[in-house]
């Protein structure tokens, strides 16, 4: 899992993986939280989808999915190339 959205309305539209470094900027940011319950694990949560430009969410999207591949066993990371 590299990213979570509800389904029905809820406090946060959007949360998830970021490095250390991404993270501490990102929750100086108006309208980016530390994501409940997986702050500890460097997940933000986004309060709007206007908290952020539309390129950086997809930027941030596409580390997100990055970092989560990185961590899993090479022969499941062969077979999601």
């Amino acid at each position: 899992m590299f990213a979570v959205t509800p389904l029905e309305p809820a406090p946060h539209v959007l949360s998830h993986k970021c490095t250390p470094g991404e993270f501490a900027m990102l929750v100086e940011r108006l309208g980016i939280v530390p994501a409940p319950h997986m702050a500890r694990a460097s997940w933000v949560a986004l309060e709007t989808f206007g908290a952020l430009p539309r390129g950086e969410i997809e930027r941030l999207l596409r580390g997100s999915y990055s970092l989560v591949v990185a961590k899993l066993p090479k022969k499941t990371q062969a077979g999601l190339a």
